[in-house]
């Protein structure tokens, strides 16, 4: 991570949570007899970081899929910054677009193309931005995310599992948006490697005043980022809630999730003052967990 941005926003406040930026109504989705959501309800409020759970099959990608547009709902609205996806123009569209980032699991960067090639895509897809000012602002980006511009001129094949993430984020910022998208944001990252990109995500947030939603299985990384955590079960959004409010729901995907060995340890790692909300069964282990 860029150390002196780091330095920078250590002691600065995170964004302040305020309306509603995501705004999803009894959302229901087919492919063909299968359902996926049905009528789902799911709100997002500009400063939060989401952290989407779910089991496998549970629609979490799909739901981040239309909430980007890639994918229309069968029924139901989906409102991003004020509009709606159904009623806009193609230009409209693009436009929001761009207020939006992506980094896709394992980082998902152009093979083909080099480091700086890659963060400089979205820039060239917007046309009428001389080359010189994109080399100043993929050289920022590099820096944002903690690696040197040495690495620019490197290609995808010869970064490791935790550089192609970074290069992801990059890219992912570069049009500075006011939504960040994360699917699986420290998956496959050794325990330091995985501490280090959950900091940058903070320092991130901080920073660029972002709203974050996340795709993730990692207990650490959910309880380490997450001001709400909203869970997909039964085709809908079981609850979205902070998580030591949402543990408390009884339900068998909640039960299994947060309240094994595993969940109960990444739960001890909230503040003081969240954990002292959680039922008491999710403390039963909290003396073990903190060894």
């Amino acid at each position: 991570m860029s150390t002196t941005l780091a330095t920078a926003v250590r002691h600065q406040p995170p964004p302040v949570i305020a309306e509603p930026v995501i705004e999803v109504r009894d959302v229901t989705k087919r492919y063909g007899k299968t359902v996926i959501h049905e009528h789902l309800d799911f709100d997002v409020r500009r400063g939060e970081i989401v952290a989407l759970l779910g089991g496998s099959g549970s629609g979490k990608t799909t739901l981040v899929r239309q909430i980007l547009g890639l994918e229309s709902p069968t029924s139901g609205t989906i409102r991003v910054l004020g509009e709606e996806w159904a009623r806009m123009d193609e230009e409209t569209a693009k436009m929001l677009r761009t207020r939006s980032g992506m980094m896709f699991q394992q980082g998902a960067l152009f093979s083909s193309l080099s480091v700086y090639d890659n963060i400089a895509q979205p820039f060239r897809e917007l046309g009428k931005i001389p080359e010189d000012l994109i080399r100043e602002f993929v050289m920022l980006k590099l820096e944002m995310v903690g690696l040197s511009c040495k690495h620019a001129s490197k290609m995808p094949s010869a970064l490791s599992g935790g550089m192609v993430k970074r290069v992801g984020i990059a890219r992912a910022i570069a049009l500075e948006p006011e939504l960040l998208f994360l699917d699986e944001p420290t998956a496959g990252l050794d325990p330091k490697a995985s501490d280090e990109f959950v900091d940058l995500i903070a320092t991130l947030h901080r920073a660029l005043g972002l709203t974050v939603v996340m795709v993730t299985h990692d207990l650490d990384t959910m309880v380490a980022l997450s001001t709400r955590v909203a869970v997909l079960a039964d085709r809908r959004v079981l609850v979205a809630a902070p998580v030591e409010e949402a543990v408390a729901v009884d339900h068998p995907f909640i039960r299994e999730y947060f309240l094994g060995r595993r969940g109960r340890r990444a739960l001890a790692a909230l503040p003081p003052e969240r954990r002292a909300k959680l039922p008491a069964v999710a403390l039963d282990d909290a003396t073990l967990a903190l060894r």
